[in-house]
């Protein structure tokens, strides 16, 4: 099992300019996902998909390989996740199996990694995705129909919390496939996809300022403890 990790990482981004190699915590915000892919033993090699030369560089200053540029016109806010991915696996011809690590999630760790390699070997799977519980259950969401609630749920909903039935989302730190997967199927996932929990408190996604916060303090108490 040769695993190729790829971290993704254009330069353009809205919500937070430069979120990739924006200070976090004292160093840039992709360096946390370089550092720990480099940590687990069962990765072979660990790469930056970037059209940025300044991304390039960061990551090769903390022990990342750069062996080609994305093309820009698959760093755009409307390219599918799943194309810098594709692009990556035809330039490097020799690993089976795919780990996409977003730089996003800095709070996953070397086991969580491990982790989700161990489950799709012992189940001998052709991919997994990693979730985690959902905080707003989606029995109780709605839509509004001129200003009124209409649940989303066709089923009896539950009065209680403790009568929902489990609800998970992803929350986009791993996503592992081999590579025939990946080619055939042109997505990270499908019905067969397997799920590796992983806590709420290692699952923050960075997208806004607010996450940003909240994942700067999660990592502070973590390395203060």
């Amino acid at each position: 099992m040769k695993i190729l990790g790829i971290i993704p990482a254009r330069a353009g981004s809205k919500g937070i300019p430069q979120k990739n190699i924006k200070n976090f915590n004292g160093k840039p915000l992709i360096s946390w996902t370089i550092e720990t892919a480099l940590g687990c033993p069962l990765i072979s090699e660990t790469i930056v998909s970037t059209e940025s030369q300044e991304i390039a560089d960061i990551a090769k200053s903390y022990g990342a390989s750069v062996p080609f540029m994305r093309p820009s016109d698959l760093a755009k806010d409307s390219t599918p996740g799943i194309e810098p991915v594709l692009h990556a696996i035809q330039q490097l011809s020799e690993y089976d199996w795919i780990l996409v690590l977003q730089p996003t999630s800095p709070l996953r760790t070397v086991d969580d990694i491990c982790g989700i390699i161990n489950l799709v070997k012992d189940k001998k799977a052709s991919s997994a995705v990693s979730v985690s519980e959902a905080i707003n259950h989606p029995y109780w969401s709605y839509t509004l129909e001129k200003g009124k609630l209409l649940s989303i749920c066709k089923n009896e909903i539950p009065l209680l919390r403790q009568d929902l039935p489990p609800a998970y989302n992803l929350n986009g730190a791993l996503y592992l496939a081999s590579r025939n997967f990946l080619e055939v199927k042109r997505t990270i996932k499908d019905e067969s996809t397997l799920a590796y929990v992983m806590p709420r408190h290692r699952s923050v996604d960075i997208d806004d300022i607010d996450d940003w916060n909240f994942a700067e303090y999660l990592i502070k108490k973590t390395i203060n403890k």
